[in-house]
This record gives C-alpha cells, structure tokens and sequence, in this order.
C-alpha cells in the first residue's frame, strides 16, 4: 500500500510539474519585463532552504517578491507586537507571517491578524484554522512511528500505539532528543495534554531503555530505522517520506491512539488594503498544488490542510488520529516538563 501511495504521489509530481511548465510562456519573463514588482515582507520560522523555494517560485510564476525574514517564534511575536503599537497611521513593517500555529494562536488572541476569508481556505477543516479566519493552518507534519521493514519480517506484533511501543520487548528505539527540536517537545507537550504528566512519563521510562541513542535532529531517527541500526523510530513524516522516496527499507506506522503535529499556518498583519490582497493571494497559492509540488520536488513532504488538493489526497496518513491541542502550556510549564523528563526518565 506505502508502495503505491508512493507510486501515486510521483505520477502527481510529474503531471503538475507538466501542467506548470505549460503554465508558463517562455517569453514570461520578456512579458513582465520593465513591470514593478510588488513586494511583501513575512516573518517567518521556516529553514532557509524551504523559505528560498516558495519566494524564487511565486515570484517568478507571479511577479511578486515574498522578501522571507527568518526568526524564531518568540522573536516573531516579539516583534509583531512592537509593530502594532507604532503609530497605526503608518504602514505595518512586516505584512505576512507564516509560523507555527501555536504562536499564530497567540497573536490572534492578542488581536495582531487581520482576518481574511476565500474560496480556498474556506475549505480548509476547523482544527486548523482560527473559528475567526485570522490564521489559517497551510501544511502540516505529523509524528508517526517508522519501522525497518527486516525487524518487520521478525514480529507479528507491531507497535501501533504509544502503550505497545513502550510495552514491546527486545526492540531498538530511535527518537530525537525532546530538547533538541520543536517538533519533539511539541510531543511531549501534546501527549501530557491527552495522556496526563503521569500516563506520559510511565510511556517515556518504559521507552527510555530501548532508546540506542537521543538524536539531536530530525532526520536521524529515520536514517537509523533505514540503515537497520535500530528496529524502529518515533519521528517526523516529513523526514520519513523523504528516505522512502530514497529507496531506505521503511514502513510508516500511524499511532492509533493519536499522535502529535508541528502545523505551519499564515496570517496577514499589515494594514495596507493593497498588500492585503497581494497577501491574501499568496495564502490562496500556499493552500494549492502548486506549493506542493515544488516543496515536494525539494524534498519536502507535509501534509496539506486544503482536501481539496491533489496532495492531500495523495497521502496514506490524511486520516490520521491527531491529539486534541487545545490545552495551552506556558513556557514555565513547558521547561518544568523538560527537567522533569530530564531528571526523571533520561538520567536514571
């Protein structure tokens, strides 16, 4: 099935990569040539590389400049809340951001977005987006488990949910330190919001021993998995799609009890009505197929919030059970459960 789920997504790639390049007349540049281009400012927490693809493409298909500022979360709302305390007669500095949700949630309830509403991110699922459309969730990616397809052979008792993986025998686990990335933490953080602090904790020690080694990023856990040096490992679809695309022995598990996501969402601050359509267009392109398809011939694979899409439909996980996010932790809490994990599971 992941084989042809895999075989369907490249037939996808390369009919939108034809239907594209029919898009665009070889004398487009001739045509735009000597024609302002219109620029917007974002803020946002994506890697360089993915930030480089989306702006070199949309412009070049658009004639618009998405000029990408890289920050951190908290320098994001940091400094979207200094922007609209300025005199609110001048122009906002940045005009979009594209973040975490999470912070995006925050700067909604502090009534930093502008809202905006379309066709397109109308269809997008409620969890994912402000009941207020003043954010909007445009990719995200999930926590799964990724299991070496030898260790496969080996059992008939594949873990499925987070109690068999902690409960299963002789087995070798792979996971990435929770305080070395986002979307690590985020997991810890989500399953003490569905499982409670001591449910969770019980589930970490019981995996704490089968753990051959605490990654520092991403994509380790699933070159582990790949290469046979450990049977199986809790890491990031995104990561795991991209070594199947590579040819590594893997097979995805989705945890029946629910797992966790990094969602990646858009929201528009300016107050300019003219970048607030520039803007919202850009939304609208985000939430497509076009996005996708140059993500994905990077090498990246999220999974699109808009069902509409060819992409989402193309994925094996769409259907996913996601924790319920809805229970906020402050930054306090959120150290405390990392010290706690710290003292009480990783140095004992």
């Amino acid at each position: 099935m992941r084989r042809y789920t895999i075989l369907i997504l490249t037939a996808f790639m390369i009919v939108l990569a034809a239907v594209a390049g029919m898009a665009i007349p070889v004398d487009a540049d001739k045509k735009n040539s000597g024609v302002p281009i219109a620029e917007l400012t974002a803020y946002t927490t994506l890697p360089a590389e993915t930030a480089s693809i989306l702006s070199e493409v949309y412009e070049r298909e658009n004639h618009v400049r998405v000029n990408f500022v890289p920050m951190t979360s908290r320098e994001i709302l940091q400094e979207i809340k200094d922007d609209a305390v300025s005199d609110p007669t001048v122009v906002r500095t940045v005009d979009i951001v594209l973040t975490d949700s999470k912070i995006l949630r925050e700067a909604a309830d502090l009534n930093l977005l502008t809202p905006y509403t379309s066709e397109t991110n109308d269809a997008v699922k409620p969890i994912f987006k402000d009941e207020q459309d003043r954010w909007v969730g445009v990719w995200y990616d999930p926590i799964v488990f990724c299991a070496n397809r030898d260790f496969m052979r080996t059992t008939v008792n594949l873990p499925d949910t987070w109690d068999k993986l902690a409960k299963a025998g002789n087995i070798r686990v792979g996971i990435t330190d929770f305080l070395a990335a986002d979307a690590a933490a985020n997991l810890m953080f989500q399953m003490i919001g569905n499982f409670g602090d001591a449910k969770t904790y019980e589930i970490l020690s019981d995996i704490h021993p089968k753990v051959v080694q605490y990654a520092k990023f991403l994509s380790n856990p699933v070159r582990q998995a790949g290469m046979g040096e450990v049977d199986i490992s809790v890491a990031v679809e995104s990561e795991t799609l991209r070594y199947l695309q590579n040819g590594y022995p893997l097979k995805i598990i989705y945890p029946a009890d629910g797992t966790s996501c990094l969602l990646t969402g858009f929201a528009i601050t300016t107050t300019d009505a003219a970048k607030n359509q520039l803007a919202a267009k850009f939304a609208d392109w985000l939430l497509g197929d076009e996005a996708q398809l140059y993500l994905q011939s990077h090498g990246f694979y999220f999974v699109p919030t808009n069902p509409q899409t060819l992409a989402y439909k193309s994925f094996a996980g769409k259907n996913l059970v996601l924790f319920d996010d809805s229970q906020e932790f402050s930054y306090e809490q959120q150290r405390d459960f990392l010290d706690r994990w710290i003292t009480d599971v990783r140095l004992k």
